[in-house]
């Protein structure tokens, strides 16, 4: 490898929001690094559904299913008379 050509690689401890923390290396200038999402609270690896909701957005799904799933229901009664 050249000398003075690759970035120092150094322990950095990541912190998550949800108060979970490791050490691991990075390339990044500093030595904390915040995330938003680790392994301890991820969906994937917890097995658990956690909705992070932007600007409404999950209740306007549901509000705009909501309708469908009455319309589909109401067609099914009306089929049954």
């Amino acid at each position: 490898m050249k000398p003075g050509i690759h970035p120092d690689y150094h322990e950095v401890t990541v912190h998550c929001a949800c108060a979970a923390t490791f050490k691991t290396r990075s390339t990044i200038k500093g030595n904390l690094l915040r995330v938003e999402i680790c392994s301890s609270c991820h969906p994937f690896f917890t097995g658990t559904q956690k909705l992070v909701d932007t600007a409404g957005r999950v209740e306007r799904f549901q509000r705009k299913y909501a309708k469908a799933a009455e319309a589909v229901k109401a067609a099914a009664e009306a089929k049954k008379k």
